[in-house]
């Protein structure tokens, strides 16, 4: 999966990467939007998702960087205005 990732644009690169790198269970309640300018924005429910994902931060950064290289810098979790 890291060739094939490896081979999109690091937009969708980015995007795609992010369930492999949270897991099935953080992919299924969250959305990976978009990736600008090295951040990756994740879709949350609400604040509690959002301040317990922000603490794995740096475990995500480092499996992204696995898989795609090191092309996120950061990673924002917001609240989705429609869940």
């Amino acid at each position: 999966m890291s060739d094939f990732l490896r081979t999109q644009p690091a937009e969708e690169a980015a995007v795609l990467a992010w369930p492999l790198v949270c897991g099935a269970e953080v992919a299924s309640r969250t959305k990976a939007v978009k990736f600008e300018d090295g951040c990756l924005t994740i879709e949350v429910a609400d604040m509690n998702w959002r301040n317990q994902l922000s603490d794995f931060a740096p475990r995500y950064l480092s499996g992204l960087s696995e898989l795609i290289g090191p092309v996120v810098k950061r990673v924002q979790f917001k609240i989705a205005t429609s869940y």
